[in-house]
């Protein structure tokens, strides 16, 4: 029998809508996993108007999960074997709600929730007292918990003494085919992308570092407000968004950059996945684990706010364009070597999967046994 998998994702991940056209399947790559031994269901976006979206959204904000969408969903859920998650947003809900519907952690009956989280470990000392206590409640409601990087895992264990499994996060080479480049020289002036919309992107630090200097042309690709004050006539701020305009961004720059403050979830990891991918050599700051993904030799790694080592590390690479290429080679043969794609992602969930259902049936086992081998019970015979 095939295992049923509900796939949990964000309101506005509905895999009939993302894309459409593209045939691009499921955000973040779980389609992959679809196979004669996993039969896989998603959560579905329902329409609503413009109040509930707000209702919707302000519980989202006060919870840090969204629950309506979630308790949407809760029918296929509950006919789940498992539920994945992609973030706590995900998670922390559907441990809610599987509560709230009778089903316990270690039932049989219920459906085991794999839950991963992102930005959890880092908000996490920042939670006041009721906020800790709710998501401790419902942690224990999951069955394994999974990272996208070694830092998180270990905090896991720091702050809830579980482990959790790191996972590596992969790249959709639909979008982005691998291609190893066989040259490498840069313009002048140089030309930098930086592109990204998480919490933990130092643009202050970019921008310090090459604005107002007429040796670098930098193209910032963000939905993040940038302030006034940071502004130079040499940096372009805009959003270049869809698939096309971040090829053509790629091809337009030499190198990119991903300045970042510290974190412990693999901040970027995304954009140094499409770099490797394109050929272009990258310079990143060394925080989140990103190690994990791209060892010292296929990225120039440097320490967070400081402009001036992310500027020598630009100017390094492009005074020794060899060294640029090498870097650019090495980082398209590792993820191709360390298969960091969004295929392999998905077949990690589906090893954790194997193995939590192989325990669970590990545990149930023994119980079954003990209760057929009891002996029947002794009839009562009342006296006359």
């Amino acid at each position: 029998m095939s295992t049923n998998v509900h796939v949990h994702l964000f309101y506005g991940a509905d895999p009939r809508f993302y894309r459409p056209g593209d045939d691009i399947g499921c955000l973040y790559g779980y389609h992959h996993a679809q196979s004669d031994g996993f039969a896989l269901s998603y959560s579905q976006d329902a329409p609503e108007s413009k109040p509930v979206r707000l209702l919707r959204r302000a519980l989202k904000a006060a919870l840090g999960f969204d629950f309506i969408h979630t308790w949407r969903n809760r029918a296929e859920m509950l006919r789940s074997d498992v539920i994945w998650t992609h973030t706590e947003q995900e998670w922390l809900s559907a441990a809610l709600m599987l509560l709230l519907s009778g089903r316990k952690a270690g039932a049989e009956a219920s459906p085991l929730l794999l839950a991963q989280s992102v930005w959890l470990l880092d908000k996490w000392p920042s939670y006041g007292i009721l906020r800790s206590w709710l998501y401790r409640k419902l942690m224990g409601r999951a069955d394994q918990l999974t990272t996208l990087a070694t830092e998180n895992a270990a905090l896991c264990q720091r702050y809830f003494d579980r482990d959790a499994t790191p996972l590596l996060y992969g790249l959709n080479t639909q979008d982005f085919p691998v291609k190893t480049p066989t040259e490498w020289l840069p313009h002048a002036p140089i030309r930098i992308a930086a592109i990204g919309n998480d919490r933990d992107r130092d643009w202050e630090t970019l921008i310090k570092a090459f604005g107002n200097d007429p040796r670098y042309t930098v193209k910032l690709a963000t939905r993040r407000r940038i302030p006034a004050s940071l502004r130079a006539p040499n940096v372009e701020i805009a959003l270049f968004s869809g698939i096309k305009k971040q090829h053509e961004l790629y091809d337009w720059a030499d190198l990119i950059v991903v300045p970042l403050r510290p974190n412990s979830h693999a901040s970027g990891i995304t954009v140094m996945l499409e770099a490797a991918a394109v050929g272009k050599p990258m310079v990143v700051t060394n925080v989140g684990a990103l190690q994990d993904y791209f060892p010292a030799g296929e990225a120039f790694y440097i320490p967070p706010f400081n402009p001036q080592a992310l500027r020598e590390a630009v100017d390094q690479l492009a005074a020794s364009p060899l060294d640029g290429l090498r870097q650019a080679q090495a980082a398209a043969a590792g993820l191709l070597a360390r298969d960091l794609t969004t295929q392999h992602y998905a077949m990690q969930h589906v090893r954790i999967t194997q193995e939590m259902l192989r325990a669970r049936a590990a545990r149930t086992q023994p119980q079954a046994r003990a209760q057929t081998s009891r002996p029947p019970a002794r009839e009562s015979r009342g006296g006359l």
